[in-house]
């Protein structure tokens, strides 16, 4: 079964459950409560990015394996299935669509792309209550062109290990396709980053380094030293989680779905197998 669904991530203590931080509210505990109390069994989802704790999402994907109807032995009528969800959820977090999942979906590995939306009010502008939590305050102001000047740079295929939080037999190598600061007509600054995916915490560091050009404080060239010198930043700023949503996901044809999974998987092993010699 594949599952779209949106959260205000305020509330929760990221996407994934919490394996140290038991009774933590997440995004993965609610939907699989729910999914377990219509099925009247446990049902486990595998996400297509795990958002961390305050991070939003306008569209997110999942899949879970669903067995039969037990009152009638025979597949699920699954059409009102996002009327009963929304009835159990909370209401920060909404299924949009249910529907059956194509042969070898898997709603991790099959994804071609991902896309983030990152807004900042810079020079302190004033961000009324309702936005209050799907935007950053900054205080100095930022130069959006001398910002995409540096981004710019950044487009193409790179080993982003300078703004990962690294984690165990994962690569950090990243295709970006997108990285564009746009002042908006609010006068708010927002960034639209997109890429085949995304490593831990990649965007929100992306930001603080863009912001460090953009608010004088470095030339781009400090930014692509990063990049390519594979040097952490102690220098550079960490933004909040609230600025930060995730905002599409785009899946290939069905017929290249077992492709797209199978490179993923394979592109995986080959950074372990270089991490370990």
């Amino acid at each position: 079964m594949k599952i779209e669904l949106a959260y205000d991530g305020t509330q929760f203590n990221g996407y994934a459950k919490q394996i140290k931080g038991e009774g933590l509210r997440t995004v993965q505990n609610d939907l699989e409560s729910a999914l377990s109390m219509i099925c009247h069994t446990p049902i486990l989802t595998v996400v297509a990015g795990r958002t961390d704790a305050g991070v939003h999402a306008t569209q997110q994907f999942v899949h879970a394996d669903i067995p039969n109807d037990p009152y009638n032995g025979k597949n699920w009528d699954i059409e009102n299935w996002p009327y009963l969800l929304n009835r159990i959820l909370r209401d920060d977090v909404r299924v949009v669509k249910v529907e059956r999942a194509a042969p070898y979906f898997h709603a991790r590995f099959s994804a071609i792309e991902r896309s983030y939306e990152y807004k900042i009010a810079d020079n302190l502008q004033f961000i009324p209550p309702l936005k209050r939590l799907d935007v950053a305050s900054w205080f100095r102001p930022l130069d959006e062109v001398k910002m995409n000047e540096a981004c710019a740079e950044f487009i193409g295929e790179f080993d982003f290990y300078s703004f990962c939080k690294f984690r165990e037999g994962s690569s950090t190598i990243r295709a970006l396709r997108r990285f564009e600061w746009v002042r908006e007509n609010s006068g708010y600054l927002t960034a639209y980053i997109t890429a085949d995916a995304f490593c831990y915490n990649m965007v929100r560091n992306l930001v603080g380094a863009a912001v460090c050009i953009g608010e004088g404080r470095f030339e781009k060239s400090w930014m692509l030293d990063l990049l390519h010198n594979h040097r952490r930043p102690s220098e550079s700023y960490s933004f909040p989680a609230r600025g930060l949503t995730l905002t599409s996901i785009v899946y290939p044809p069905d017929d290249e779905l077992l492709a797209r999974a199978q490179r993923t998987i394979a592109r995986r092993d080959e950074q372990r197998q270089r991490d370990d010699e």
